[in-house]
């Protein structure tokens, strides 16, 4: 919900040195850093991370989510978490996965460049902002369900994130760039940040 980045690299380090298990959650990664690719690819070279995991319901476009890993952890997985053994995504659900990785296969030589737009200055300008205003306030969650039907007029689908999606009194807003957002409209967001957002 931060932003923030798992040092990989030397989580790696510190897994196999301790014969310990690496497990990424990359919900917010995949698709959008390291290339599209995820957050172990961020640095160039990938990380070694046996156990990967994430949501198909944000850069790929459907639903449910996955768990990249060997053979055995996969059977391992589904002989203890036998309460999920009969939760299945429905057919069209996969086949809408597929061609959302499929898709993202097939642009990835201009991926890099749509993966840069949406954390581009602005947009994390925009981010910045509204960090340094819950810094400062810890805004409310009456606050920011306000802020968000006042963008909502505006135009702009910004979702109030609170309790018990993140810890009291650290509700905020959660901006949502992608690669096909105008500039202008970024501009336009900005503007209406600043000048009625901040400054109620």
């Amino acid at each position: 919900m931060d932003g923030n980045l798992a040092p990989l690299a030397a989580l790696a380090k510190l897994a196999q040195r301790f014969d310990a298990w690496l497990l990424s959650d990359d919900a917010h990664g995949f698709g959008v850093v390291g290339g599209g690719r995820g957050s172990s690819f961020t640095n160039g070279a990938p990380v070694d991370v046996p156990l990967q995991m994430g949501t198909l319901s944000k850069a790929v476009g459907a639903y449910g989510g996955y768990l990249c890993a060997s053979r055995a952890v996969i059977d391992f997985m589904q002989t203890r978490a036998h309460f999920h053994l009969f939760d299945r995504l429905a057919a069209p659900v996969i086949a809408a996965a597929i061609a959302g990785l499929e898709v993202s296969r097939a642009i990835r030589p201009m991926s890099a460049s749509r993966c840069a737009r949406p954390n581009s200055s602005r947009a994390r300008s925009i981010a910045r902002s509204a960090k340094r205003d819950r810094a400062g306030d810890r805004r409310r969650t009456e606050a920011a369900l306000k802020a968000s039907e006042l963008l909502r007029d505006e135009g702009f689908l910004v979702v109030a994130i609170r309790p018990p999606t993140v810890p009291a009194g650290t509700a905020r807003l959660r901006f949502a760039f992608t690669a096909l957002h105008p500039d202008a409209d970024i501009e336009r967001l900005a503007d209406v940040v600043r000048m009625r957002v901040l400054r109620r």
